[in-house]
């Protein structure tokens, strides 16, 4: 990779990149603002909505009352964010588009983590389950009420189709549904505003979604050595991590264990972004596209690891699998978790009642998919902390999560 071929934020865009003046638009035409391209305002609003606020306080790994300086949803994001500009700064892409993508990708997240997800998705089985992509499709398209003229926040397509797809096309050339079928919500939001779910997401999008893999690989190697539950001599052998634990330790033997981690998770993602910037610009000398129909029609993701490191990656996240995300201590309190989503969301079916005056939709109480699907909306948009306080109001019980 030569340095000549790396934006730093100074040239014009690509020809491929996405372009905020060609935008396909809004689903609810609006006047455009005059200081801000329509990916800036998206980002904004955005970052004005509750449901962004509402990630402070959602689990990544740890429970967030099990110490102040481990990551939550909302500090994941942030950091997601911020690598996926550095990625489409690096390919003269729009970096406001891919910023807002990353800002966004985690709205539909329940409280508790994918344990909250799981157990929703459990309870959700005979009512078209539950999917995080779907429902913060669903969040910034009906959910958030702030506009006086629309519900949602009326983002662009350029947004929404980043956010449902960035992590590959939904579907088939013959229209079924990859490893599963497409969730209702989805598809029900295409039918308005068609997202070519059969086709690959723009290039900013592909850079949120692999700005996600190398944000919570650093940061949960970081998060689990600060709860003791990895060691560094653990990671010697581990892949990619290794080689830097060791580099580390031949240049600075007596460091402490606090900055080496710091100076590990640092360059890891140092060697993961100049991993996938030099293998991008490989795939784009290869397929050689002059227009953003090339990259919908490439029939590839373009942003991606080189083969090794995809290897190394997919090595690094079993050992965390093994060693962080199941170890005992974590699954105690996934078990309690578990729990109380369960609980909170077998109350509200229960009784309407049970939830607050403005989810109290007495046209939908006889009609159980309905009635389903709107205890799920307020349950996954619960954040840790009130579902503990709602599931203490409810019953008499509530599980430690400790």
């Amino acid at each position: 990779m030569s340095m000549q071929d790396v934006g730093f934020g100074y040239r014009e865009r690509a020809s491929y990149a996405s372009d905020p003046q060609h935008s396909r638009g809004r689903l609810v035409a609006e006047s455009e603002s005059p200081t801000r391209t329509v990916f800036q305002r998206d980002r904004d609003r955005i970052i004005h909505s509750t449901a962004f606020r509402r990630l402070k306080h959602k689990t990544q790994v740890f429970i967030a009352h099990e110490g102040d300086h481990y990551r939550t949803r909302l500090t994941h994001t942030i950091e997601v964010a911020q690598i996926a500009r550095a990625l489409a700064r690096s390919m003269r892409l729009d970096e406001d588009l891919a910023e807002a993508i990353a800002l966004v990708h985690d709205f539909g997240h329940t409280p508790f983590g994918h344990t909250g997800e799981d157990a929703l998705d459990e309870k959700m089985r005979d009512f078209g389950g539950f999917d995080h992509n779907a429902q913060s499709l669903r969040i910034v398209t009906s959910l958030e009420r702030r506009y006086a003229e629309f519900d949602g926040l009326n983002l662009t397509w350029e947004t929404l189709e980043g956010l449902v797809k960035h992590n590959g096309p939904l579907m088939d050339t013959q229209g079924r549904g990859i490893g599963h079928p497409v969730p209702a919500a989805i598809l029900e939001y295409n039918a308005q505003f068609n997202l070519e779910l059969g086709h690959h997401a723009s290039l900013e999008a592909q850079c949120a979604a692999i700005a996600d893999d190398i944000a919570y690989n650093a940061h949960d190697i970081d998060d689990g050595l600060r709860s003791g539950l990895l060691s560094l001599d653990a990671l010697e052998d581990v892949a990619i991590i290794g080689d830097i634990l060791r580099a580390v330790r031949t240049k600075y033997p007596k460091l402490d264990e606090v900055r080496t981690t710091h100076e590990i998770v640092r360059r890891q993602i140092t060697l993961m972004v100049e991993n996938v910037i030099s293998q991008s610009q490989a795939n784009l000398d290869r397929i050689q596209p002059q227009k953003i129909e090339d990259i919908h029609n490439a029939g590839q993701n373009i942003v991606a690891f080189t083969e090794a490191m995809r290897l190394q990656e997919k090595a690094l996240k079993t050992f965390l699998y093994d060693n962080l995300y199941f170890h005992e201590s974590v699954l105690r309190v996934r078990k309690s978790a578990d729990k109380i989503v369960r609980n909170l969301f077998e109350a509200y079916m229960n009784d309407a009642q049970a939830m607050p005056e403005g989810w109290r939709n007495e046209q939908v109480q006889a009609d159980m998919p309905a009635r389903a699907r709107l205890v799920a909306d307020f349950l996954s948009g619960m954040t840790d902390t009130y579902a503990v306080r709602e599931h203490r109001r409810l019953f008499d019980h509530t599980p430690e999560l400790s």
